[in-house]
């Protein structure tokens, strides 16, 4: 089995809910992809940082650093991250909290990124973007240089392609036709 075969097994059997759902969009689905599922079990930890890590490799991009907005983010950057080690390159990796901490240094990102760095954002599920869009505006404002966008499932939605529009590079590992999942509502 291919690792793409078998990171659609594991969404599959994880991560694909049905019923009825109100995404953060606003949307309604007769599907909920709770990536978290695959993206924090060991299987897909190790599925997700090799081939987002080869994803990026092939798509041309030399990032210092992955990460994203927390939470959905966050397993998909430490897979990458752990799957860089003992390459050429490896890079670190960091999370953009949802807002700035009150305390402490206030924050919004947290861990490797320095001004200068050149990075890729990283996402659980694109549907329309607004995650990956907070996360860049983030970066850019901290001083980074987003290479583009990785993402491990596109609904299909049109997030892909507002941010391609936006003049980001996205490049993702599953997509919801690719998974066989059709939406009802």
């Amino acid at each position: 089995m291919t690792d793409l075969e078998s990171l659609r097994r594991l969404l599959l059997e994880r991560s694909v809910k049905r019923g009825s759902f109100v995404l953060a969009s606003g949307r309604k689905s007769s599907f909920y992809i709770d990536c978290r599922l695959a993206t924090m079990s060991s299987e897909g930890m190790v599925l997700i940082g090799r081939m987002g890590w080869d994803a990026i490799r092939r798509a041309g991009w030399r990032p210092t650093a992955v990460g994203g907005l927390t939470l959905g983010a966050d397993p998909v950057a430490y897979a990458v991250a752990a799957a860089s080690f003992g390459s050429d390159r490896p890079v670190d990796a960091f999370t953009v909290r949802k807002e700035a901490k009150d305390h402490g240094t206030g924050r919004l990102i947290e861990g490797n990124l320095r001004p200068g760095d050149a990075v890729v954002v990283v996402e659980d599920v694109i549907t329309t973007g607004d995650s990956a869009r907070r996360a860049v505006a983030a970066v850019e404002q901290a001083g980074g240089t987003v290479l583009g966008v990785l993402a491990v499932v596109d609904r299909e939605e049109g997030g892909k392609d507002s941010l391609e529009a936006g003049g980001r590079q996205v490049v993702t590992l599953a997509t919801v036709s690719g998974l066989g999942l059709k939406d009802a509502t």
